[in-house]
């Protein structure tokens, strides 16, 4: 959980030194694993939104069986750019209802303040981050170096999406012979279609025939203000204060 919020940290702080004009982009998807991200969403402001987020995992187990899972997470952003997001338990295809909450953030770029909030222990940690510094010019977003002959990207085109139009990206990256253990090329395929008015990806889809396929898609958008709850902490945690001293 530690090395999760470390992660989303880092992202955050990489999205703040970025101007209005060219909001970044997310990082690249990690695949089929047992804890999954979902969607970034961007700490942009003049864009807000609520939606939801369906994911669908088809997991290669070991027996060459299939394990599928799903879940759903919520997501908001406010028209200052604050952000909400959470994580939900994978469960089974048949699970009825909404799966169990694993872990929720917000985020607010105004002042920086960064909370998660943990279900089991009704704990939310907060924390002020210090002021990001500026990456060079051009530094965002980045690309492979073309020069890599295992690593191919190539825009695949647009796509309309409930009033959207969204961008596609393909990341293909392949494993040799050689090298797969396997006696034949392994392709990594990764897809992204990428949303300009949002600065969100809408969906993510990702295929290793080692591991299995999953997708990620954001569903039930609603292009409005999100209610001032939706990054309130709920009133039955205690707030714990961790920014350093300085």
């Amino acid at each position: 959980m530690r090395f999760f919020r470390l992660e989303l940290v880092a992202l955050i702080l990489l999205a703040a030194t970025a101007t209005a004009q060219t909001p970044p982009r997310p990082r690249d998807y990690r695949g089929v694993q047992i804890h999954i991200d979902g969607i970034f969403v961007t700490p942009v402001p003049n864009a807000p939104f609520t939606a939801k987020v369906d994911i669908i995992s088809h997991e290669i187990l070991p027996d060459g069986s299939i394990n599928i899972r799903t879940t759903v997470n919520h997501i908001a952003r406010s028209s200052s750019g604050r952000i909400y997001n959470e994580r939900r338990q994978l469960v089974p295809a048949t699970f009825k209802g909404e799966p169990i909450l694993l872990s929720g953030h917000i985020y607010d770029p105004t002042n920086r303040l960064n909370i998660f909030y943990d279900p089991p222990t009704r704990i939310a940690r907060q924390t002020f981050l210090p002021q990001p510094p500026r990456p060079p010019a051009g530094a965002i977003p980045a690309r492979t170096p073309s020069d890599n002959p295992y690593f191919k990207q190539e825009d695949i085109g647009t796509q309309p999406l409930g009033g959207l139009t969204l961008t596609g990206i393909r990341k293909t990256r392949t494993i040799p012979a050689t090298m797969s253990t396997t006696g034949k090329d392994i392709i990594i395929t990764d897809e992204y279609w990428y949303s300009p008015d949002l600065a969100v990806y809408l969906i993510i889809k990702h295929n290793d025939p080692r591991t299995g396929e999953q997708l990620v898609a954001v569903t039930h958008i609603g292009r409005h203000e999100p209610p001032p709850t939706q990054f309130a902490v709920p009133a039955t945690y205690k707030l714990v204060d961790e920014t350093p001293p300085q």
